[in-house]
């Protein structure tokens, strides 16, 4: 019988897990990211299955070649989390996830967006504290006469711009990939410098390429947006300049940032801080203290039943292609 251990199940999606496996897999779902002091769980198994944050080095990548595991699979899309030229050399066969539920990730970031644009996190913030007052920060626009950047046009981008656009906002995007350089998905296309100067709310969906999407907005792009817009990242931490951001909030360069993913959150996500002066990332401490326009999601943009169903079907399929033939269409290396 295939066995396969995955990590980072957390316990609302076990059943899922089980439900799921029309394979008759035998399932070895851990609670835990990997690291590498459980990696000892997956020995015995056929192939490993890991999400977003868990260890895939090249430690943890020997070991599971020592134990005669050929496959290492992660239910993401991204997959910088794994050590993939180490895996290569081994001979491991990686396969990832490339698509699931686009309006997930779309609708919490489109949900920051909002929160940010009028001004619903101060004003909820003030009421729990007994302050009624309408004061004068909260004064907003309204998106059905406002602008919404879309920077990376694939399905979850045109996805948040589609419920944009059924708002009445007028969407713009970028995308340097576009094989059609006027419109992506139905999202016309226009230069950053002009997405930056127009935009009242820009949001992220581009995947992390060092050295070409790493930094992406960093702090000309921010003094180039406008002075109340709202940046929205939840795509990767790394394509923004976090301590650029921080500068902006604290300089009032731009009007909020909302993120569902942040610097080192591997050692944050998922963990409980009893006083947030003990996050050990201070990039990410100091994001806080600008609350309340600045909001922090942990990492939960995937976190929904349809995307959650899609990561596991999918991902049983790999496995089950992959052992038949050998390869799938979904194959990293």
């Amino acid at each position: 019988m295939v066995k396969i251990t995955a990590y980072g199940v957390r316990r609302i999606e076990v059943d899922y897990f089980k439900e799921l496996n029309t394979h008759d897999y035998e399932l070895n779902l851990v609670p835990e990211l990997l690291d590498h002091e459980n990696v000892t769980a997956a020995q015995g198994s056929t192939g490993v299955l890991l999400r977003g944050n868990c260890l895939g080095d090249r430690t943890n990548l020997e070991k599971f070649k020592a134990w005669g595991i050929e496959y290492v699979f992660t239910r993401t899309v991204g997959v910088d989390h794994m050590d993939l030229a180490a895996a290569k050399e081994l001979g491991l066969k990686v396969a990832r996830v490339p698509a699931y539920s686009p309006y997930a990730v779309a609708e919490l970031a489109l949900t920051l967006g909002m929160t940010l644009f009028r001004k619903v996190a101060p004003e909820i913030t003030n009421t729990h504290n007994g302050n009624f007052k309408v004061l004068d920060h909260y004064f907003s626009k309204e998106i059905h006469s406002s602008t919404v950047g879309i920077i990376g046009c694939g399905r979850i981008g045109s996805a948040e711009g589609e419920l944009y656009a059924g708002m009445g906002a007028t969407v713009i995007g970028y995308d340097p990939n576009s094989a059609n350089p006027h419109q992506k998905n139905g999202i016309p296309l226009v230069e950053l410098s002009e997405l930056l100067a127009k935009a009242d709310i820009i949001s992220l969906h581009v995947p992390l390429i060092p050295g070409k999407t790493e930094n992406l907005i960093d702090q000309a792009e921010l003094q180039a947006m406008k002075q109340d817009a709202i940046l929205i990242n939840t795509a990767r931490s790394q394509v923004v300049n976090l301590p650029a951001v921080n500068w902006a909030l604290a300089n009032q360069v731009i009007g909020g940032y909302g993120a569902d993913v942040v610097v080192g959150e591997a050692q944050i996500f998922g963990k409980e801080f009893d006083h947030l002066a003990e996050l050990p990332n201070q990039e990410v401490f100091q994001l806080s203290q600008h609350f309340p326009n600045a909001i922090v999601t942990p990492h939960v943009g995937s976190f929904t039943e349809p995307a959650l169903k899609d990561m596991i079907n999918i991902s049983y399929q790999n496995f089950a292609t992959t052992i038949a033939t050998g390869t799938c269409p979904n194959a990293v290396i």
